[in-house]
Formats: structure tokens, sequence, C-alpha cells
């Protein structure tokens, strides 16, 4: 009988994840046990209370209320955002990434008893759930705010996440960990809230205004100021207009201030203080800075845009969100062109310096500027637009020699960045072109698919949208009119209506870095 060959049995294939994981583990032990041995004098009195601080988020709140009173809208942004990004991440860490990994807590033999001066926490260590609250409101806040905001901000979340591996709450490797989640998690909110762009970019301005004398008194500047703007009249406390007022006579004693009242002939007002004035200069919303924009370019005198309207989306377009900004940008002395829009029916013609719209899309932005201040912006969108998409009808239109449908449209003073409804920021304002975009499609329209779209602020899930940019757009109004709102005014129009483009026509004083390079 032939011997049989033995052979022994195969291994399995060792796998490398364990071997890597252990050497990972010990790395980071080692670590831990380099920081436990170290010693930072005065640090040992600090970062534990700073540590302690951070509980609960209670550190990051208290600087989200500091900032959200600090009246800037960027501070207030960041504010926001740094919550939001909270508000993803400390569930992600504490409810999901501690139950599934399970990690113990660090032995803390070489750690200093004067460093433990709380209860050590008994949850699971990996990932921090401190570690990914900072990273995710300083990278929120980063995102949103200047530099001179961001980067204390930044120090603070290193400081504290070195605080868990320092007091004895964490390895190092659930810092890190939960650093990364923190960071995406801030991030993430891009992907619903895109972030504010720099302000947009100005051509300088030409060479027939460098003979303006700017005075630091305020000498020939004349202010009109819309008293309506803004917050409404209270018995008990100051509104921004009368705060705006007294910043101008204290800023620019010598400049002629005109009170705007509700029974005054805007044009007549703004005309007159155009005529006299070496620089006109107005406090309102974007309605009246509409207005004034006509008396500038019909006189060729500079304009000085105060913001102090309710939402002043031409201001801020350009980097200027306050009132003291503002007087800072006369100050400087820099001037700028930007493009004006224009609506022609007949021998009328209208203006527009941020965008022109018709169809639901007027009913949408008129109902959800309402509903605005009390509601907050998205529920606000979100309430207009089912209301308006639930009842509204098509508008039946010949655009530029074509019969269509329309259900939206929207008509942007140079190109807007985002898809959205309601888009409120440019990268340029001297582009020389409209942003064209209209949804055009039959008699009915996915209502829920209509309602989305305009929630996710992506129009093109929307059937029948059409976007594109060109210098000018022709309409044929249907019978009776076609309702047209410009900056947040209405009015109805007939006949053949012409959009078009005044290009680098109006001239303002821009802040100090907002040259169109």
């Amino acid at each position: 009988m032939s011997a049989v060959e033995h052979r022994p049995p195969r291994r399995p294939p060792r796998h490398r994840w364990p071997w890597l994981l252990r050497r990972l583990g010990r790395a980071d032990r080692w670590a831990f046990d380099q920081v436990a041995a170290t010693h930072l004098p005065g640090l040992e009195y600090v970062l534990p209370r700073l540590s302690r601080f951070a509980d609960n988020g209670v550190l990051w709140f208290t600087t989200a209320g500091v900032l959200g009173i600090a009246g800037r809208p960027a501070l207030r942004r960041a504010a926001l955002r740094g919550a939001i990004g909270i508000a993803v991440a400390s569930p992600a860490v504490n409810i999901i990434g501690k139950h599934a990994f399970r990690r113990k807590r660090p032995v803390v033999d070489l750690v200093p008893p004067m460093r433990i001066r709380w209860k050590l926490p008994t949850s699971h260590a990996f990932p921090s759930g401190h570690s990914a609250s900072a990273a995710a409101f300083a990278t929120g806040v980063a995102l949103e705010a200047p530099a001179a905001v961001a980067a204390p901000v930044a120090a603070t979340a290193a400081a504290v996440a070195f605080a868990r591996v320092y007091t004895g709450a964490h390895y190092p490797g659930d810092v890190l960990a939960g650093l990364g989640i923190g960071v995406l998690a801030a991030v993430g909110t891009r992907v619903v809230w895109p972030p504010r762009p720099p302000a947009a970019r100005i051509a300088p301005g030409g060479a027939e205004f460098d003979g303006v004398r700017v005075d630091q008194e305020g000498r020939g500047v004349v202010a009109v100021v819309n008293t309506g703007s803004g917050d409404g009249p209270s018995a008990l406390l100051p509104t921004s207009t009368d705060m705006t007022i007294g910043l101008l006579e204290r800023e620019l004693p010598e400049a002629e201030i005109v009170r705007l009242g509700p029974d005054d002939d805007v044009d007549k007002v703004l005309g007159e203080a155009a005529e006299r004035a070496d620089i006109l200069a107005v406090v309102g919303g974007d309605g009246t800075v509409n207005a004034s924009a006509r008396a500038a370019l019909v006189h060729d005198v500079p304009l000085l845009v105060v913001p102090g309207g309710t939402f002043d989306h031409f201001a801020r377009a350009y980097g200027i969100e306050s009132p003291s900004e503002a007087i800072a940008a006369y100050r400087n002395g820099r001037l700028g062109r930007v493009d004006v829009g224009s609506v022609q029916s007949g021998n009328e013609e209208h203006l527009f310096l941020n965008t022109a719209s018709f169809g639901a899309y007027t009913e949408i932005v008129d109902r959800r500027e309402r509903l605005e201040g009390r509601l907050g912006k998205w529920p606000a969108l979100a309430v207009a637009a089912a209301r308006t998409l639930r009842h509204s009808r098509p508008v039946e239109l010949d655009v530029d020699g074509h019969r269509r449908n329309v259900w939206l449209a929207f008509v942007g003073n140079c190109a807007f960045g985002s898809p959205g409804a309601a888009p409120v920021w440019r990268r340029r304002l001297d582009d020389g072109r409209l942003d064209i975009r209209m949804v055009a499609t039959g008699h009915r329209v996915p209502r829920a698919r209509a309602v989305l779209a305009v929630l996710a602020g992506h129009l093109p899930l929307m059937p029948g949208y059409r976007a594109w940019r060109a210098g000018g757009l022709e309409l044929w109004s249907p019978p009776g009119g076609l309702r047209l709102a410009r900056d947040g005014e209405v009015s109805t129009m007939a006949g053949t209506i012409r959009f078009g483009k005044h290009p680098r026509a109006l001239t303002v004083f821009r802040p100090a870095d907002r040259w169109a390079g």
C-alpha cells in the first residue's frame, strides 16, 4: 500500500487590521503617558476649568450668544452655523460613536491629582464628545466670521481638545477622532446652507469723480433718511433709524439730514436732495436705495448707501453691513461703479439694483418677507412656497418671441451665486449680464416637487426649469399687464417689456478692499 502523503492544514490568511489596531493602541497610550508626564506651569489650573466649562456645550453656546448680540450679520451667521454643527456632531459622537466602539477611559495613575479636580466621566471614551463640539463650533465660525474672530475661537477649541488629554479624560486618538467628526459636521452644514462668500467686487470709480471732495465733517453730503424703514416705531426704545441718525450727527456734523416721512413724495425729495448735494447719502431699505439710485444717476452724483432697512441686500452685496461701515467707506473716499438693471415698457423705465421677478416668484418672496420676522427665513420660505404653489397659475407670455406658460421667473442684476428661490449674493456687481431663471411648463406643475425644489434651494429640480445669462430679455405681457416686483417695489407693466442693463452706471462709496481685481 502506498503511503498517503500528509500535508499540514493550510493556515487562514492573517489579517493586518488587528495588528494595525494594536500598534495604534500602543502608540495612543504612549502619547497619553507623555502628555500625562508633562508639566505646564500655569496651565495646571486653567485647563481643567476650561474643560469643565465646555461640558454640555456651555462654553460654545455662551460664545454663540455673545456673537449673536454683537449686531453684525456675519457674526450672527457664524454663531448659528457653529451651533448647528454642534447639534449634528454631538449626537453622532455620544449616541452612535461611543456605543459602537465602547473604548474604556484612560488609567490616570500618571496624571497629577491637581489636574483632576472633578469626577472623571464614566461614559465610553471614543470618540471625544468635547473635541467634536469644539471642532464643530470653531469650524462653523471660521466659515462665516472674519479671521479676527475665528482665530481666537479656534485657539480656544484647540485648548479644550488638549485639555481632554491633559486632564486624563481621553486618549489622544479619542480627541483626534472627535475633532474629525466635528469638522465634518460643520462642513456638512454647507450642503443645506451655503456660507456667504466674500463681498462682491466692483469696478473702480471713473475719472469724472476724481475731484469729489470728501470732507471729514460731512460738508457737501445730503443724507435722506427714510424714517419708516427697518424697525417699527417704539415708544420705549429708540429705533435703529434713530440710532443711525444719531451716528450721522456725531460723525458727520456738517452733513444735511433730510427726514423722509410716510406722506412725502420719495422721488421729489430725493431729486431735490441730489440736485444740491456733492454726495447723496441714503438711509433706508432696498426700495429707498433704488429710488436714490435714480436720483443719483439723473444728477450725476456719487451715492453713499447707509444700511437702514430690513434686508439691505444691495449694501451687503458689496460689503457694507452697518452704518459705521458706510461712514468708514465715505471717509476712505474710495469709489466704485456698479451695474444698474432696467425694465422698460413704452416710454416708462424702471431700475433695479438687485432683482426683478414675476409669476409665483413675486408672491413667494412677498409672503416670505412678511413672515420672516416671526418665523425665521427657512420656515417662512416653506410656508410661503406651500401657500403660493398650492393656488398659483402660470402666466402666459411671449418670452423672446416664444410662447411660454411661466410659473416662476427671476431676473437678477449680475450673476447670482446659488440656484435657490431667493438668492442674495453675487461675486461681482459689474459683469454686464442679467441672471435669468424661469420655470415654464404646462398648465400643471407637481406641487410637492415644486415646494421641495424651493425649500431645498435647488430650482433645477422643477420640470421646465431654464437658466441663462444675457444682456437683455423681451416679454409681451398678458391682457391687463404683468405684475412685476423690483427691489421690493411692485408695479404693473403692459405691452412689450424689455429688460436691459446700464453697465457700470452708478457710482457708490465702497469698502477699501472691494476692487474689481
